[in-house]
């Protein structure tokens, strides 16, 4: 097995902000790539207007995220960045408080996550339906 292992994933996000929960399908990478090792999995986002968050998701934290990003972040004319919808100015400011990337430990080819953390692309631009996301295994 070689150290080091990536994998681009193809995400439709749609034309909605979205967070959209990626551990199923990093488990599934880490199945393959880790085989049981120890390491690290990061996660990278390669689009300028999208991040990585680790959080709960179901019980309404994904949604609070979402909200608390529209009250810091309004889709209104402030934005000096133009382009796009009204207010897409705030989609490339989001990766300053949402990173591009998470770096995660792999255990026994496993994610450790906490109980309720799940691994999510947060993705405030509604004019880009499609994401990539790159997974890659250092172990």
């Amino acid at each position: 097995m070689s150290p080091f292992t990536t994998r681009m994933l193809d995400i439709r996000t749609g034309r909605t902000e979205t967070v959209t929960d990626l551990t199923a399908a990093c488990e599934d990478f880490l199945a393959e790539a880790a085989a049981g090792r120890d390491g690290l999995l990061n996660v990278f986002v390669p689009h300028a207007t999208a991040g990585v968050a680790v959080l709960e998701t179901g019980a309404g934290s994904d949604d609070d995220l979402l909200a608390a990003l529209r009250d810091l972040l309004p889709a209104d004319d402030r934005w000096r960045h133009r382009h796009g919808s009204p207010g897409h100015g705030r989609d490339h400011v989001l990766p300053a408080i949402v990173p591009p990337h998470a770096t995660l430990p792999v255990i026994d080819g496993r994610l450790s996550l906490g109980t309720w953390q799940s691994v999510c692309l947060v993705d405030t631009n509604q004019d880009n339906p499609d994401r990539q996301v790159r997974l890659s295994f250092l172990g």
